[in-house]
């Protein structure tokens, strides 16, 4: 089955939860209202349709390949990133002034999925080259933006982020790779970083790194660290390509997913240097990278719905044609397809509610993202960017994690054929794997949530957003009905236990904080869990009012009542887990580290 991108859905979002209308009236984004959303979806749409979604397949089955320092990617790749980048795409929400088309992120999350649901492995380069994007915009100096930004709009060239190195991990305080000033003021890079993603490739005619690395005399630890530019190819007057940079790809990974995209081994300096310029100031560069990593870490969020997406999308198309067994109910004589068997519809209504709902919460993160960073009130900028930064783990870990299920859903409505590699469901839960990983751990992303999104101002932003939470419980029953006394009952449950939580975290992060830390993915699960169910609460409110005036728009009643029956789904089969998650977290910090390491 072909990908479909859920435009409709996506629009639904970004009108009536994310409020496009409002984002629009905010500095310099008058022309983005819905019009312009619609517009640039439907482009959107036949691009990733017709152009990235038929070389998915083909990726993981022939992915790229290295040999002697050169990466070839998958045939059809370097072609179509050649229309991606004539289309505007990489330049969708950067500025004007560097040739970007100036979009608010509301639309451009939406667009982002559409490109990872089409194909993910192709869709992580201009991700990494976003992030570098963003660095550059906020730390590089007039002179760098200059040389580099345009190009990195216009999707001429890529970029890369050099994070990690086989003694490192995840833990950046262990990072050795030394850059040494020279007299005309640029450095010599040495080291070798590994798990850079399109570190090398064919689609671009030049790769700007972004690397992590020490001077001379640096502080120990994460405080030491600088963050320099390294292009694959010098860069002359005028952006003219000089000599190739003394840094190489030495090899590239063979992984369990998103074959087609290059993880490559990069050295730096074997030839006496690589030739870099520091962004910003020496020792400041891991502040600097999180720009980079915070507009991942949202983007590889973005990655999970999009994966849930196609496996949703594979999962319905092959219930709906695979006959096997009569219906329970007996209203069918014969075999049936097997969408007709209440667990298959289970399966699938459990896939279809929560990428839904994490697509929800993302599109509300967006339009957070636009006010902080537009609105013209400070003390608006400054809520929004709170309520977006508690969101970014959340919009990370959870639907990374939802994705997993999902996935792994899709495999299951296959029966045997989803563990057959033919039939194409195992590769979203293959490449869906990664998700979980890259960008920071899922606990990583937790660890976060507790130490710098709840303990740090005591719960306050957390509680704020559980107000938030409780007023639309009011509004459902306010609004009356079945479903809405429905939902507004698991909505409350989820909030409390979330307050609940809130207050045992602020409790002992710092008196007792292996009990806080053992319960903080849980926590993320259920804060993610609680933010879509809110936002899939909204969507009820918004679907039972165009269906009682009348008034459904473009949308229509059939998707109003799917949308309300979506809602449902979710508030009695996902929200439900709250309360238990709540209890094993303030119950249970004592069995995850009571046992003797010896007995492990």
């Amino acid at each position: 089955m072909s990908y479909l991108a859920p435009v409709k859905d996506m629009l639904f979002g970004i009108k009536h939860l994310a409020d496009i209308d409002q984002v629009s009236r905010l500095p310099g984004f008058e022309d983005a209202g819905y019009d312009t959303a619609q517009a640039v979806l439907e482009e959107c749409a036949r691009f990733n349709q017709d152009v990235l979604a038929p070389l998915n397949w083909e990726g993981d089955k022939n992915p790229s390949s290295w040999k002697d320092t050169v990466v070839t990617t998958t045939p059809g790749f370097k072609e179509a990133f050649k229309q991606y980048a004539e289309g505007g795409w990489q330049g969708l929400q950067h500025p004007v002034d560097f040739g970007g088309q100036g979009l608010p992120k509301t639309i451009g999350a939406a667009c982002g999925e559409m490109l990872n649901s089409a194909n993910m492995s192709f869709a992580l380069c201009p991700l990494l080259t976003d992030g570098a994007i963003e660095a550059l915009l906020t730390a590089g100096s007039d002179e760098l933006k200059a040389t580099y930004l345009e190009k990195l709009v216009s999707g001429q060239w890529t970029g890369t982020m050099n994070l990690t190195e086989p003694q490192a991990g995840s833990d950046l305080a262990a990072v050795r790779t030394r850059a040494e000033s020279q007299p005309d003021g640029t450095y010599k890079v040495f080291g070798t970083k590994i798990y850079i993603t399109y570190g090398e490739h064919d689609m671009a005619e030049n790769i700007v790194h972004l690397v992590l690395a020490r001077v001379p005399g640096a502080p120990e630890g994460v405080k030491g660290i600088s963050l320099f530019v390294v292009p694959k190819f010098m860069v002359g007057e005028g952006g003219v390509l000089g000599e190739r940079n003394d840094v190489f790809c030495v090899s590239i990974e063979h992984k369990l997913g998103i074959k087609a995209s290059p993880t490559a081994v990069l050295q730096f300096g074997d030839h006496g240097g690589a030739v870099g310029d520091l962004v910003g100031q020496e020792n400041r560069g891991l502040e600097y990278m999180f720009i980079m990593m915070n507009a991942a870490r949202y983007a590889v969020g973005v990655q999970g719905i999009a994966i849930a997406e196609r496996a949703y999308q594979k999962a319905v198309g092959y219930a709906k044609d695979r006959v096997q067994s009569r219906p329970v109910d007996g209203s069918l004589p014969a075999s049936a397809p097997i969408i007709h068997h209440p667990d298959v519809k289970r399966m699938l209504m459990t896939m279809r509610a929560s990428t839904e709902g994490c697509r929800a919460l993302a599109l509300t993160a967006a339009a957070a993202y636009d006010a902080a960073h537009h609105h013209p009130d400070a003390d608006a900028r400054k809520q929004n960017a709170a309520f977006y930064e508690f969101m970014v783990p959340l919009v990370k870990g959870y639907s990374t994690e939802q994705s997993l299920e999902v996935t792994s859903m899709g495999v299951q409505v296959h029966g045997g054929m989803g563990f057959i590699e033919e039939t194409g469901a195992a590769q979203y839960y293959r490449d869906a794997k990664i998700l979980t990983i890259y960008e920071g751990t899922t606990a990583i992303q937790a660890n976060d949530l507790v130490g710098r999104k709840t303990a740090r101002d005591g719960g306050q932003t957390a509680k704020g957003i559980a107000a938030h939470v409780e007023a639309t419980e009011a509004e459902l029953l306010a609004q009356g009905g079945a479903n809405a006394a429905a939902v507004a009952a698991k909505l409350k449950a989820a909030r409390l236990a979330f307050v609940d939580v809130v207050e045992f975290i602020v409790a002992n992060t710092r008196s007792n904080p292996n009990a806080a830390f053992a319960g903080s993915v849980p926590y993320l699960m259920l804060a993610g869990n609680l933010m879509a169910g809110w936002q899939l609460a909204r969507s009820l409110l918004v679907a039972e009012a165009a269906l009682a005036s009348g008034d459904c728009g473009d949308f229509g009643p059939g998707f109003m009542q799917a949308k309300i029956t979506t809602a449902r789904f979710y508030a009695d089969h996902l929200l439900t887990r709250a309360p238990g998650v709540r209890d094993a977290i303030v119950e249970g910090a004592e069995s995850v580290t009571g046992l003797a390491l010896e007995s492990f």
